[in-house]
Order: structure tokens, then sequence, then C-alpha cells
């Protein structure tokens, strides 16, 4: 199981929010690039990067540090955030992004995530967030009456590489991974299922990788901000 550092973007800034609250974010690091870099230095595989007000704007607005972590990070990058058409995926996978979330779009046009996976196969992921088992748009401020489940299982023949899950309510706050939803979710679909929201100790981490559902990856942030989680420490962990 893969763990993803996230690093989450406000202004220019890594931030982490609490339950997707825009107006109660934490400043992290005012370089998100230097922050990459400690990731990477720490021994991560991958590194997970959201454009929170490109998700708000519908359209990237961090898109100076995204690139400035591209241009500096030798792992790969998976993004999300504001990725709601065809000439930005096509963008960000030229400047160097490996995968390409698409979560928004995913309900309101999932013609795209088909066509998108089908041009670039292996390379678009569907981000699906839920708050009490119904997907959120838009930066996670409009709820849906769509089940999670559902929507998954909607992508299963359109060949796309990952399903990034996130529980709303435990994103940010400190309290563990919500591994009964998550481990459901990846045994009702064939497509690979990470982790989001709530990843707090090496407990948490563990939780997950034996749960039995076989779950591709995990993402944390917040834990590993305020020390409550160590990289290195983790990333051995999972290799055990």
């Amino acid at each position: 199981m893969i763990l993803f550092p996230a690093i989450d973007l406000k202004d220019g800034q890594a931030v982490r929010l609490i339950h997707g609250d825009m107006e109660r974010s934490t400043v992290f690091n005012e370089d998100p690039t230097a922050q990459a870099a400690s990731f990477v230095k720490a021994g991560c595989e991958w590194l997970h990067l959201v454009d929170l007000n490109g998700a708000f704007a519908g359209t990237p607005v961090n898109a100076d540090a995204v690139e400035a972590i591209l241009k500096s990070c030798t792992v790969p990058v998976q993004l999300g955030g504001g990725i709601r058409d065809m000439a930005t995926i096509d963008t960000w996978l030229e400047k160097g992004v490996t995968r390409v979330i698409l979560g928004t779009v995913a309900v309101e046009n999932p013609g795209l995530v088909r066509e998108a996976a089908a041009i670039y196969p292996g390379h678009i992921a569907v981000g699906i967030d839920a708050r009490n088992g119904r997907v959120a748009t838009k930066g996670w401020a409009e709820e849906t009456d769509v089940e999670v489940t559902d929507l998954a299982k909607s992508f299963e023949d359109a060949g796309v590489a990952a399903i990034v899950y996130t529980d709303i309510l435990r994103d940010g706050a400190m309290g563990g991974p919500n591994v009964e939803a998550t481990a459901a979710l990846a045994r009702a679909v064939d497509i690979p299922v990470i982790a989001s929201g709530g990843v707090s100790s090496i407990e948490d981490l563990i939780a997950l990788r034996d749960c039995g559902a076989g779950l591709a990856g995990a993402i944390s942030g917040r834990a590993l901000y305020d020390g409550a989680l160590d990289l290195a420490e983790a990333l051995q962990v999972l290799k055990q």
C-alpha cells in the first residue's frame, strides 16, 4: 500500500483544512516546493497535490506552485482540484503530472472521464468525496444525491487508474479514517481505491493495510505536518 503525502494548496501556500472548510485553514508551509522536497527526502514514492482554490473556482488557481513542485520533484505526482475540461487535463499531463484526479466532472460530465481515460490510460483517477455516503462536489461545497458506490461502479469499464475516496467528515480532523466505508467501496469495485481523510497515526495505516480489501494507497496530510505521523517510519511499516 502506497502512502501519499498530501500538499493542499491555498493562495500559493501548503495548508490543511478541517472538514473541507476553506475558512478553517492552517498554513503549514509558505513554500510548497520545500515541503515537497522534504517529503521526497523522507522517501515517499508519490505526492498528492490538491489545488483547493481551483476546486472552488472550477479552474486551476495555484498553477505556479504546482509547476514549481513538478520542476523540482523526482517522484510521480497526482493532482486534483479545478480540472474540469480536456484542455486542462492535456496541460497538466504535458507539464509532468503523472495522474490527474477528476472529481466534480465525474458527477457532472462522466463522459469526460471516459474520454480522458481512453486517451490517457493509467493517468486518470476519479476523486470521490463523500459526506454521509453521498458525493459532494465543487470543493465539497455542494452535496448531491449520488451514492458513492453507484458513482464508482459507473466507471468500472472506463479504464480509470484509481479512485481517491475521501470521507469529508474525517478530513483534517485527526480522528482516524473511515476504514469500514473505504473497505466496503474497495470490495464493491474492481478499480484500485486510495483512502483519504483522517489518516493520523501508524495504527490508522496498519488498519487500512490490513482491512482485507486490498487498498492501493492512503493519503495523509495534517498528521505529517503536526508530527503525529513520521513519514519515514510510516513508509518503513508499510513495507513490512
